[in-house]
């Protein structure tokens, strides 16, 4: 009997044992998460290498199985239905399940941006002082049908697979600590469209746009960005010193690396941004900076997906030439759309308590071209055109109908002659025509309006939505 006992020890010693990994999802995946509805989701995860994953949902009777590659990942894309839930997931591994529970299918949204993105609800001391009557809005934040996936704070010298956070529900227990400008935006269209809402909020104060890029972009020109290769291998070096530690976030792709990659291919249908304060002093280098950036999320995501984005608030310390290159990128670059707040600012506060009007802005932007909302018009006037007419100049617009001085005569238009002198000017509204002139200027060449770091302009279209400030030359800075 001993005998036999060891011989079947030694015979077991030589069998090969299967060592099982645990089954793990990407944070996004998790208990009251949004998926894109009437669509092909992406979703993935982590397993033992070669092992079969299935995927059963309550929404139908389809099975959807995946591999795990040599490294453990798998992936798989699940076809889901029109909005609506809850529903639940079942993710079955060799000897290992999840079940994601309270899953609403609807509309999913990326936001992101620096510190006005990132500006809460709810009140927490220093510059998050909350937004106007932030306790009466806290107190009335119960959507059953928006939930904000809160991307936590995180810089990395290399992209990486996943992000620390959460799906919270829209109640008041949560809703304080929420983007202010996301849950407008989250607010207004799921009042309009009546689906569930899912908003990923990943922001960072105080931060340039080079953070959120990825480092291919930076090496895709070698006539450009040679000072932002210099910064990218300076963090190559600083990684090598300080191996597992975060990454200093003045560096360039590390915000990209920690909070953007990981959420990748997480199917979604757009992306709302709100940052350029902190590139203001770069206004030229922003004018290609932010056009790549759109370029190489949406590569990221492979799809053309719609980016709207906020025109940074006037303030004193920020001239004009960051919102033009914020107007220009949307003129250059396809399905994209701006919110301008010239009438939501604040001259001494860069950060405006005043956050319902970019994110309902951003939400008219998605109703009237994302949804097809019938009536709602996008966006403010936008400079089109210009015609030269004796001692007068002629402007158009798009959304120009309606076109209207909110109080008084028009304010904020200049006009100049060949010494590039600009003076005040007197503007008068023509139907869908703004005709500027000045008694001082006898052959005019060029208009700017609202061309100063904090302009009170007071030009809108029928809706009741500002024009952008705009300059009809383009001379150098």
């Amino acid at each position: 009997m001993v005998v036999l006992l060891r011989f079947v020890c030694i015979l077991t010693w030589f069998i090969p044992v299967h060592a099982y990994a645990d089954l793990r999802l990407p944070a996004l995946f998790s208990d009251g998460m949004v998926l894109q509805q009437n669509a092909s989701v992406a979703f993935w995860g982590w397993t033992t290498p070669f092992d079969e994953i299935t995927i059963r949902t309550d929404w139908g009777l389809r099975e959807e199985k995946a591999t795990a590659d040599s490294t453990g990942r798998w992936f798989v894309r699940i076809p889901t239905p029109s909005a609506g839930g809850p529903y639940e997931i079942k993710v079955s591994g060799v000897g290992d399940a999840i079940v994601l529970k309270q899953v609403l299918i609807g509309e999913v949204w990326l936001c992101s941006g620096q510190s006005n993105m990132e500006f809460p609800l709810g009140f927490q001391g220093r510059w998050k002082t909350g937004v106007f009557d932030y306790e009466k809005e806290i107190k009335a934040a119960s959507h059953a049908n928006i939930r904000m996936f809160q991307v936590k704070r995180h810089t990395a010298a290399t992209p990486q697979t996943d992000v620390n956070g959460k799906w919270e529900y829209c109640e008041p227990e949560f809703a304080d600590n929420f983007s202010a400008v996301a849950y407008y935006f989250a607010k207004e269209l799921a009042a309009k469209t009546a689906y569930p809402i899912g908003i990923i909020h990943a922001s960072y104060g105080g931060t340039a746009i080079e953070s959120w890029m990825r480092k291919e972009v930076f090496y895709d020109d070698i006539t450009r960005y040679a000072n932002i290769r210099e910064q990218v291998s300076e963090l190559s070096n600083w990684e090598q010193k300080h191996v597992g530690r975060n990454a200093p976030v003045k560096y360039p792709t590390v915000l990209y690396n920690g909070m953007i990659a990981p959420l990748a291919p997480f199917t979604m249908r757009g992306i709302a941004w709100y940052q350029g304060e902190s590139n203001s002093d770069r206004p030229k280098e922003y004018r290609h900076l932010f056009p790549a950036l759109i370029e190489s999320w949406r590569n990221e995501w492979k799809a053309i997906l719609p980016f709207y984005y906020v025109q940074i608030a006037p303030h004193a310390q920020k001239g004009p030439l960051i919102r033009e290159a914020q107007l220009l990128t949307l003129k250059q670059v396809s399905h994209t759309g701006m919110a301008v707040i010239t009438d939501a600012a604040d001259s001494l506060d860069i950060h405006p308590r005043d956050k319902k009007t970019p994110g309902n802005r951003l939400a008219r932007l998605a109703l009237a071209n994302v949804y097809q909302i019938e009536g709602v018009c996008p966006s403010g006037p936008i400079y089109d055109t210009m015609r030269i007419a004796g001692r007068k100049i002629e402007l158009s617009f798009k959304y120009a109908e309606g076109l209207h001085a909110n109080g008084g005569a028009l304010t904020e238009f200049e006009i100049c002659g060949a010494d590039r002198v600009f003076v005040k000017a007197n503007a008068i509204i023509e139907q869908d025509i703004i005709v500027v002139s000045s008694s001082e200027v006898n052959q005019p060449i060029a208009v700017r309006f609202a061309w100063k770091n904090f302009p009170r302009p007071n030009l809108y279209n029928e809706a009741g939505l500002p024009a952008s400030p705009f300059r009809t030359d383009n001379w150098e800075w």
